[in-house]
């Protein structure tokens, strides 16, 4: 009897320091329990919704360099280019989309093909699909317009991409009354040295 009282008491002393010592331990482990206060960045349920105000930005498209500035960019990347014994750009890489006329389409063996106005020089080209130009690209020719994704770099670094047809260029009156204008020959003459005919 002796023995069961002792181990009994053994028992009761090693579980009350196990559960005070845990008691113990959990209360320096655990935090004070968090007040109930609003999320940061939460909606309270029970108000009606209010969709968030969004800010704009006043954000606009950086200008292009003048023509000229333009033109001696090109002619430096022409001449890295030689040097380095790569082909050179396009001509076109120098033109903006809205310096440029669409004055002739047509279908070559190697496809579609463009012929174009640059108007602040008044030079023609030949492009193709694919061809580069300084603020876009032609994406694609058909029968009557071209297809051009155009590229805008806005002032926040941001790139818009939009897309713009061109039509082909209507003929001025001027050209108009020369295409429909009827070619007048001189009336043969006879030659001379051959007998008439009776």
């Amino acid at each position: 009897m002796k023995y069961e009282r002792t181990i009994r008491l053994s028992l009761i002393a090693t579980m009350a320091l196990t559960v005070g010592g845990s008691v113990v331990a959990q209360t320096q482990e655990q935090p004070a329990k968090p007040t109930m206060t609003a999320k940061k960045g939460g909606r309270d349920p029970f108000k009606k919704y209010e969709p968030p105000v969004k800010l704009l930005k006043s954000t606009t498209a950086l200008n292009a360099p003048a023509i000229q500035a333009r033109i001696e960019r090109y002619r430096a990347q022409k001449a890295a280019a030689a040097a380095a014994h790569v082909p050179p750009p396009k001509p076109t890489t120098a033109f903006l989309l809205n310096e440029v006329q669409v004055t002739g389409i047509f279908r070559t063996p190697r496809g579609w093909a463009a012929m174009v106005e640059a108007t602040p020089i008044k030079l023609s080209y030949v492009i193709y699909p694919g061809e580069m130009f300084f603020d876009g690209q032609l994406v694609a020719i058909e029968e009557n317009r071209l297809i051009f994704r155009r590229d805008m770099v806005m002032t926040d670094g941001r790139r818009d991409k939009t897309v713009e047809i061109k039509p082909l260029r209507k003929p001025s009156p001027a050209e108009d009354l020369a295409a429909k204008a009827p070619a007048t020959t001189a009336p043969e003459a006879a030659k001379p040295g051959t007998p008439e005919k009776q």
